[in-house]
């Protein structure tokens, strides 16, 4: 089972740690929201701000093959966003992390707890 870990909030949003073998981080709203377009306009600048820092934090950190960013809510039926660092090497790519495992992967990634930190100021910074 995957476990997620709250990593930042504010009154507006939460960010969150899913444990993976990619970095992977998730943006919920605060408030009860099943769909995109029940957010506030304030709702939604925040979560735009938080989904630009963070892709531009794991480009800069991680240097990734690609970022995946996905929005659905069929199992948690909340407005959120996964934002994910993806590498050729990892176990799923080019398949969704959600699809079936392509190779048994090993990365050797920087440390995860020092780019959380680097998001989190950022996201203090900005989202305050």
């Amino acid at each position: 089972m995957i476990m997620s870990t709250k990593m930042f909030q504010n009154e507006l949003l939460r960010v969150e740690i899913e444990e993976s073998e990619i970095p992977w981080l998730k943006i919920f709203t605060q408030v009860e929201r099943r769909e995109f377009s029940e957010c506030t306009l304030e709702e939604k600048s925040a979560i735009f701000i938080a989904l630009d820092l963070i892709e531009k934090e794991m480009l800069s950190y991680y240097q990734p093959t690609k970022i995946n960013i996905a929005s659905f809510g069929n199992y948690v039926p909340l407005v959120h966003w996964h934002i994910m660092a993806r590498f050729k090497e990892d176990s799923f790519f080019p398949e969704p992390m959600w699809g079936t495992a392509q190779r048994k992967a090993s990365l050797s990634l920087p440390s995860f707890e020092q780019f959380c930190e680097n998001v989190n100021v950022k996201l203090e910074k900005n989202l305050a």
